[in-house]
Formats: C-alpha cells, structure tokens, sequence
C-alpha cells in the first residue's frame, strides 16, 4: 500500500516529512517520477490532477483534496467511480479563512479602503459610521467554514444569516435555504460573504440579477471560487454604485491577466487566493487519519456527495 503525492507547486519533500511524523512507516510515491508499481496506489493526496491520471491506479480507495474544495478533481471525466472523494477539514485553513473574512467585514464595516484614498490624496475626512447591530452579514454557504466564519462574526455584533442547499439550525444565525430563500438573504444583507462549493448550480450565482438584490451600498467579499462571479456584472453594479464595494480572493483565471480591469478598479480590494493556506503542519494529522481509515474499511471524514459536488 502506497500514498500517492499528486501536487504540482507543493513541496514534496516537506509534506513527506510531515506525513511520516504521523505514519512514520508511511510509503510516499510522487507523482510523476517516483511512482513505481501504480498497483501499489491505494490512496491519492492531490491537487489540480491532471485530466486522467487518477484512473491509471486500479486500486485506488480513496482520493483526498489538499484543500477544502474538490472541483478539481470532480472535473475529470475519466474519474475512477466509486472510489471516495474527500474534501480536507483542516483546523488550519479553518482558522485562516476566519480571519480573512472577518478582516474583510470589518474592513468593509469600517469603510477602510475609503480612508486609504482619502489618505493618498491628503483629504481629512470623517466617514460616517454604523454600529455593528446595524451592518447585516449574509453568507453564502454554511459549511464547514462559512459556519466558522459566522459564529466569529456574531460575536462582533453583526446580524449573520447564512444560506445553503438546505436549512440549518446554527445558535446565533438565521437560515435560509432554496432559490426563495437566497433572495430573501440577499435583500436583508449589506455585507456579502460567498464561500460556496463551485458545482454546476453554483456556478456565475453572483451575477447582475442576485447582486443587484443587494441593498444599495451593500458589499462583496468572495473567498470562495472565480467562477461563482460574473466580473463584468461585478464592474457594472460597482460602477453604478449600487455596490460600494468588493473583495476578492479568487477569480476566474489565476495569476489574473495583467490587464483585467480588476487590478485598477479603485473598488476592489484584491488578494492573490491567500485567503487560507493549506500548512503541512495542521493538515498532516488530518490526511493521516483519513489515510488509517481508508486503510482499516472505515468512512473518511469529509467524504463529498459527488452528485452533488460537496
């Protein structure tokens, strides 16, 4: 029984050894030099698979994502099926991605960005200012993290209602659920969290229509995946100032082009999908646990619905 590395970008030396402190007698093959025997493949760690490799291990058990989403990997047509698509619940990338997007709110909240113009162009100004009770958080997404993000940002005083595919019952956060459902959030929501797993359904859901279901003024922050937006809506509704602003994580094409209009739009606060990083030394005892249940018949924590995409 082997583990196969198959991340392209990621150090495989450094994941290697942070695996083996979990499993020291743990077989490592990286993919595509060290794989040896591919009969030997019972579990798969990975990141963007290229189009048909996962299908060259024949007893392959499990395949499990180096991050929170699995899009990646449910996008190959030649995926071997049946074998178990897990997405990673790392403690790590929980708490990063809580901290991106309560800085964002509250940067938002706050009217950050305006001061910064302001102080670039020598304006002494007092922005008028809301009290938390009065700024409402709509996330979309209540999984795992948008879970997370919601419990920390209730506590700062923000009215959070969140939405999924189906109702939840979360202390401190208002549910809703189905189409209906997401318009009633978007109409109540003057900060907008989009943490949604990119499936078919998912796919361009902030466009000019629900965006501009927004209150006027009302905010964007999307740390979730590029295809969720689509960016000329995006411009148009900033443009209009109906938004009066967005954050952005993620996008459709990464590195971004050089000459998209998001780099200089003066509304848009971009990162360079640094919302939350997958660290070997959080995520190690997790991929771990998932590779000795794979290997003792038991169900891994974080197995997707791959019908569904989640």
């Amino acid at each position: 029984m082997a583990l196969l590395f198959l991340c392209d970008g990621e150090d495989a030396d450094v994941w290697s050894a942070a695996l083996r402190a979990e499993i020291d007698d743990l077989d490592i093959r990286v993919w595509p030099v060290g794989v040896g025997d591919p009969h030997d493949i019972d579990v798969a760690l990975t990141w963007q698979p290229p189009r048909g490799v996962l299908a060259s291990f024949p007893n392959l058990k499990a395949i499990l994502s180096l991050g929170a989403g699995v899009e990646h990997i449910l996008r190959d047509p030649e995926l071997p099926p049946g074998v178990p698509v897990v997405r990673l619940i790392d403690p790590g990338l929980k708490s990063g991605m809580v901290e991106f997007v309560t800085m964002e709110v509250l940067a938002h909240h706050r009217r950050v960005s305006e001061y910064r113009a302001q102080q670039a162009a020598g304006e002494w100004r007092l922005l008028r200012q809301t009290l938390s009770r009065d700024r409402r958080v709509g996330i979309l997404g209540m999984g795992h993290l948008g879970t997370a993000c919601g419990e920390v940002l209730s506590r700062f005083g923000f009215p959070v209602a969140g939405w999924s595919r189906s109702e939840k019952d979360i202390p401190g956060i208002e549910s809703f659920s189905g189409e209906d459902g997401l318009f009633a959030l978007l109409e109540r929501t003057d900060v907008l969290v989009c943490l949604l797993p990119l499936t078919p359904e998912t796919e361009d859901i902030l466009d000019a229509t629900t965006l501009g279901a927004l209150p006027p003024g009302a905010a964007l922050i999307n740390a979730a995946r590029g295809m969720h937006v689509v960016d000329d809506d995006l411009i148009n509704l900033l443009d209009s100032r109906h938004l009066s602003g967005a954050t952005l994580d993620v996008y459709r094409e990464e590195p971004l082009p050089p000459h998209h209009p998001f780099w200089t739009h003066p509304k848009i606060v971009m990162y360079p999908h640094a919302a939350a990083w997958t660290l070997p030394e959080s995520a190690s005892p997790v991929i771990a646990d998932n590779i000795r249940r794979t290997r003792t018949g038991q169900k891994c924590i974080g197995q997707v619905d791959t019908r569904r995409g989640y």
